[in-house]
Protein backbone atom coordinates (compact mmCIF):
# COMPACT_ATOMS: atom_id res chain seq x y z
CA UNK A 1 0.00 0.00 0.00
CA UNK A 2 1.65 3.49 -1.27
CA UNK A 3 2.07 5.82 1.64
CA UNK A 4 3.91 8.85 3.18
CA UNK A 5 5.20 9.42 6.59
CA UNK A 6 3.17 11.83 7.82
CA UNK A 7 4.34 12.46 11.50
CA UNK A 8 7.77 11.73 13.04
CA UNK A 9 6.57 10.81 16.79
CA UNK A 10 10.31 9.67 17.86
CA UNK A 11 13.18 12.03 16.83
CA UNK A 12 15.89 11.32 19.05
CA UNK A 13 17.99 8.52 18.90
CA UNK A 14 18.07 6.08 21.93
CA UNK A 15 16.50 3.17 23.51
CA UNK A 16 12.62 2.57 22.92
CA UNK A 17 10.58 -0.09 24.47
CA UNK A 18 9.33 -3.09 21.84
CA UNK A 19 5.88 -0.93 20.16
CA UNK A 20 6.15 2.29 20.67
CA UNK A 21 5.51 4.11 17.86
CA UNK A 22 8.41 6.22 15.67
CA UNK A 23 6.48 7.12 12.50
CA UNK A 24 2.51 7.45 11.41
CA UNK A 25 1.98 6.41 7.64
CA UNK A 26 -0.43 7.58 5.44
CA UNK A 27 -1.86 7.34 2.71
CA UNK A 28 -2.96 11.28 2.14
CA UNK A 29 -4.28 10.37 -1.63
CA UNK A 30 -7.76 8.69 0.91
CA UNK A 31 -7.63 12.01 3.36
CA UNK A 32 -11.24 11.97 4.99
CA UNK A 33 -12.53 14.78 7.10
CA UNK A 34 -13.41 14.60 10.67
CA UNK A 35 -15.99 17.24 12.40
CA UNK A 36 -16.55 17.34 15.68
CA UNK A 37 -20.54 18.75 15.75
CA UNK A 38 -22.81 19.83 18.54
CA UNK A 39 -24.56 16.34 19.58
CA UNK A 40 -28.11 18.74 18.95
CA UNK A 41 -26.30 19.78 15.42
CA UNK A 42 -25.20 15.91 14.86
CA UNK A 43 -28.59 14.37 15.63
CA UNK A 44 -29.68 16.65 12.43
CA UNK A 45 -27.73 15.27 9.65
CA UNK A 46 -27.74 11.89 7.95
CA UNK A 47 -25.70 9.52 6.31
CA UNK A 48 -25.21 11.04 2.61
CA UNK A 49 -25.99 14.18 3.06
CA UNK A 50 -23.37 16.16 1.14
CA UNK A 51 -21.63 19.42 2.21
CA UNK A 52 -18.24 21.05 1.42
CA UNK A 53 -15.08 21.91 3.08
CA UNK A 54 -13.74 25.46 3.37
CA UNK A 55 -11.06 27.20 5.25
CA UNK A 56 -8.44 25.09 4.16
CA UNK A 57 -6.73 28.17 2.14
CA UNK A 58 -7.78 26.06 -1.00
CA UNK A 59 -11.13 26.07 -3.34
CA UNK A 60 -14.03 24.55 -1.39
CA UNK A 61 -14.69 20.77 -1.85
CA UNK A 62 -17.31 18.68 -1.92
CA UNK A 63 -17.82 15.61 0.96
CA UNK A 64 -20.03 13.33 1.68
CA UNK A 65 -21.68 12.29 5.10
CA UNK A 66 -19.76 8.73 5.60
CA UNK A 67 -20.71 8.16 9.38
CA UNK A 68 -21.82 10.15 12.34
CA UNK A 69 -20.33 8.04 15.71
CA UNK A 70 -23.30 6.81 18.02
CA UNK A 71 -21.24 8.29 21.18
CA UNK A 72 -20.45 11.54 22.08
CA UNK A 73 -17.95 13.55 24.06
CA UNK A 74 -17.76 16.50 26.50
CA UNK A 75 -15.70 18.88 24.85
CA UNK A 76 -14.95 22.50 26.72
CA UNK A 77 -15.50 25.39 24.45
CA UNK A 78 -13.24 28.62 24.28
CA UNK A 79 -15.52 30.07 26.69
CA UNK A 80 -14.99 27.29 28.74
CA UNK A 81 -18.24 25.87 28.59
CA UNK A 82 -18.78 21.83 28.58
CA UNK A 83 -19.95 20.95 25.30
CA UNK A 84 -21.67 17.41 23.93
CA UNK A 85 -19.72 16.64 20.89
CA UNK A 86 -20.11 14.31 17.64
CA UNK A 87 -17.61 13.16 15.17
CA UNK A 88 -19.12 12.82 11.55
CA UNK A 89 -16.98 11.06 8.78
CA UNK A 90 -17.21 12.86 5.86
CA UNK A 91 -15.22 11.58 2.41
CA UNK A 92 -14.19 13.99 0.06
CA UNK A 93 -15.82 13.38 -3.46
CA UNK A 94 -12.84 13.76 -5.56
CA UNK A 95 -9.38 13.41 -5.25
CA UNK A 96 -7.60 15.75 -2.54
CA UNK A 97 -5.89 18.43 -3.87
CA UNK A 98 -1.84 18.36 -3.26
CA UNK A 99 -1.91 21.14 -1.01
CA UNK A 100 -4.21 19.66 1.23
CA UNK A 101 -2.66 17.31 4.13
CA UNK A 102 -2.96 15.30 7.53
CA UNK A 103 -4.38 16.86 10.40
CA UNK A 104 -4.97 20.12 8.63
CA UNK A 105 -7.84 22.68 10.10
CA UNK A 106 -10.83 23.05 7.83
CA UNK A 107 -14.71 24.66 8.26
CA UNK A 108 -17.15 21.85 7.69
CA UNK A 109 -21.05 22.71 6.29
CA UNK A 110 -23.36 20.16 5.73
CA UNK A 111 -26.91 20.17 4.45
CA UNK A 112 -29.40 19.33 6.44
CA UNK A 113 -32.29 20.05 4.70
CA UNK A 114 -33.03 21.57 1.14
CA UNK A 115 -36.18 22.72 -0.43
CA UNK A 116 -36.97 24.00 -4.13
CA UNK A 117 -38.29 26.80 -4.63
CA UNK A 118 -38.27 28.60 -1.65
CA UNK A 119 -39.46 32.11 -0.57
CA UNK A 120 -36.64 33.23 2.00
CA UNK A 121 -35.79 36.64 3.92
CA UNK A 122 -33.63 37.54 6.41
CA UNK A 123 -34.49 36.21 9.89
CA UNK A 124 -33.79 39.82 11.33
CA UNK A 125 -37.01 41.06 9.66
CA UNK A 126 -39.12 38.52 10.77
CA UNK A 127 -40.94 39.67 14.58
CA UNK A 128 -43.77 38.16 16.56
CA UNK A 129 -46.83 40.78 15.72
CA UNK A 130 -49.33 39.76 18.79
CA UNK A 131 -49.74 35.62 18.29
CA UNK A 132 -48.10 35.77 14.52
CA UNK A 133 -45.35 36.22 12.58
CA UNK A 134 -45.20 39.22 10.67
CA UNK A 135 -42.69 41.47 9.00
CA UNK A 136 -42.36 45.29 7.46
CA UNK A 137 -42.33 45.24 3.56
CA UNK A 138 -41.35 48.59 1.68
CA UNK A 139 -44.37 49.68 -0.37
CA UNK A 140 -44.41 53.15 -2.43
CA UNK A 141 -42.36 54.12 0.72
CA UNK A 142 -44.11 53.31 3.58
CA UNK A 143 -43.26 50.35 5.85
CA UNK A 144 -46.41 47.88 5.62
CA UNK A 145 -46.87 45.58 8.27
CA UNK A 146 -47.53 42.20 6.48
CA UNK A 147 -48.68 39.01 9.06
CA UNK A 148 -46.85 35.93 7.56
CA UNK A 149 -46.47 32.28 8.04
CA UNK A 150 -43.02 30.64 8.34
CA UNK A 151 -41.37 27.51 7.74
CA UNK A 152 -37.74 26.36 8.11
CA UNK A 153 -34.85 28.65 9.12
CA UNK A 154 -31.23 28.22 9.77
CA UNK A 155 -31.00 31.22 11.76
CA UNK A 156 -29.93 33.41 9.14
CA UNK A 157 -32.74 32.82 6.22
CA UNK A 158 -36.09 31.96 7.07
CA UNK A 159 -39.09 30.10 4.59
CA UNK A 160 -42.19 32.27 3.97
CA UNK A 161 -44.99 29.83 3.11
CA UNK A 162 -47.76 32.17 2.98
CA UNK A 163 -48.18 36.02 3.00
CA UNK A 164 -45.25 37.26 1.00
CA UNK A 165 -44.80 37.98 -2.62
CA UNK A 166 -41.41 37.04 -4.28
CA UNK A 167 -39.19 40.01 -5.51
CA UNK A 168 -40.73 42.35 -2.18
CA UNK A 169 -38.49 44.59 -0.64
CA UNK A 170 -38.68 43.64 3.56
CA UNK A 171 -37.43 46.24 6.12
CA UNK A 172 -34.37 44.10 8.17
CA UNK A 173 -33.70 44.34 11.77
CA UNK A 174 -36.91 47.28 12.01
CA UNK A 175 -36.16 49.61 14.36
CA UNK A 176 -39.41 50.23 17.63
CA UNK A 177 -40.07 53.42 16.03
CA UNK A 178 -41.41 52.13 12.63
CA UNK A 179 -45.10 51.08 12.75
CA UNK A 180 -47.36 50.20 9.85
CA UNK A 181 -47.77 53.50 7.15
CA UNK A 182 -44.68 55.15 8.55
CA UNK A 183 -42.34 56.65 5.54
CA UNK A 184 -39.20 55.09 5.16
CA UNK A 185 -36.65 55.17 2.74
CA UNK A 186 -34.25 52.12 1.33
CA UNK A 187 -30.55 53.11 2.79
Amino acid sequence: MPGRILRVVRESAGPVAAGTPLVEVGDVSRLEVVADLLSSDAARVRVGATGRVTGWGGKPLAVRVRTIEPAAFTKVSALGLEEQRVHVVLDLAEQPPPELGHDYRVDVTVVVREDKDVLRVPATALFRDRDRWALFKLEGGRARLVPVEIGASDGEWTAVTNGLVEDATVITQPADSIVDGARVAPR
